[in-house]
């Protein structure tokens, strides 16, 4: 499965413990990311990661049609809801493109961690 992993700033190294904690089970999938969070992903972890733009730079809009195209099984976007986005736009384009495609979406550590157990 292709599983993409974005994180906004403050939850980056969230990101980056939860990847570490399921890491036995990330690496039986195909894991794709944001840019700022893929190249943090890949340095602590050692996983491999195809990196697309940051997300104010598109990189969300290109996750986005991967999911469109049905090439992204699940979606990991650790959001900061208390710092406002200037890109809010492209986030809730994201998530109603993952509702629209019946795409699971974790946006918080509680349900990443749930839908991570479940592919064990």
């Amino acid at each position: 499965m292709r599983i993409a992993l974005i994180a906004h700033d403050k939850k980056k190294q969230d990101m980056v413990k939860l990847v570490e904690e399921y890491k036995q089970i990330l690496s039986g999938h195909e894991l794709l990311a944001t840019g700022t969070t893929g190249n943090l992903i890949k340095e602590r972890t050692g996983l491999p990661v195809k990196c697309y733009m940051s997300g104010p730079l598109g990189g969300d809009q290109q996750i986005g049609g991967e999911i469109a195209k049905g090439e992204v099984g699940l979606v990991i976007f650790l959001r900061d809801p208390l710092t406002p986005q200037p890109h809010e736009p492209d986030i809730s384009a994201l998530i109603r493109i993952c509702d629209v495609h019946s795409i699971p979406i974790a946006t918080n550590l509680g349900t990443a961690r749930t839908l991570l157990k479940a592919l064990s």
